[in-house]
């Protein structure tokens, strides 16, 4: 009996992860299964409209489309954020692993090669992925376009440079910086992929605030905005990109 009764408590625990994973994809994307094999495996997943993927309506350069995906409703409860666009030839933007103190809010650009759901996964300290999304209609050919640093000698002196602004805010703050940097995706004939692929937030005391991964879909020149909570912390950012190249500069 005893036995029986522990069987029936894990079969009904077990019947809402099941469920879980079989919720209907919301923008109808024919690669979303693919795509959740590639980000999220077989975790335990469920469509959260807290989770907000903002885009333009339309992207007329393709080359720089503003994203911003904001997790604030889950603050607390992050170990990681995953971001992809469905219909990219490189499909992953970034993985953000924002801490405590940092807002799980993050802006950037990126580019797409066509029209395509844009995705952002959320895992939380219980195991579970909660997932946004919105559809981008755009032109195409984003992530094929030769930067224009590819024919512009300027970067190569200036690669790395760094401007930043703080806003400060009644609770916390908002830094946005930009890096010179012509983030190749190796797409483009004759010219390999460069491009940063790690960017990490430090308090003045020289601890990890936060860490973003990210991937050649990035926009040529990175603009990324972050949040944090304390607008009286001084903060610095540390990159490095897939040439060994390393850059750092205070905020």
């Amino acid at each position: 009996m005893m036995k029986r009764t522990i069987a029936a408590l894990f079969l009904s625990a077990a019947v809402p992860t099941l469920a879980l994973a079989a919720e209907p994809d919301p923008l109808e994307s024919p690669l979303w299964d693919y795509m959740r094999q590639q980000f999220i495996g077989q975790d335990p997943y469920r469509f959260d409209d807290r989770i907000k993927v903002n885009l333009p309506e339309f992207a007329e350069d393709p080359t720089q489309v503003p994203v911003t995906v904001d997790a604030e409703a889950l603050k607390g409860n992050i170990q990681r954020i995953v971001a992809w666009a469905d219909l990219n030839p490189i499909q992953h933007i970034f993985t953000y692993y924002p801490h405590p103190q940092i807002i799980p809010r993050v802006s950037l650009r990126i580019k797409v090669q066509q029209g395509t759901a844009i995705r952002a996964a959320v895992l939380t300290k219980e195991g579970v992925w909660h997932v946004g999304g919105s559809y981008l209609d755009a032109a195409g050919g984003g992530c094929t376009t030769p930067s224009a640093a590819a024919g512009n000698p300027y970067w190569e002196s200036h690669l790395g440079e760094m401007k930043s602004k703080f806003f400060p805010r009644e609770q916390g703050g908002r830094y946005k910086f930009k890096v010179i940097h012509p983030m190749d995706t190796g797409l483009v004939d004759a010219i390999p992929e460069f491009y940063i692929e790690q960017v990490v937030v430090r308090s003045d005391q020289g601890d990890d605030l936060a860490r973003l991964k990210l991937s050649q879909p990035v926009s040529e020149n990175p603009v990324i905005t972050f949040d944090v909570r304390d607008n009286t912390q001084k903060h610095s950012v540390w990159l490095r990109d897939n040439g060994g190249n390393e850059f750092e500069q205070a905020l």
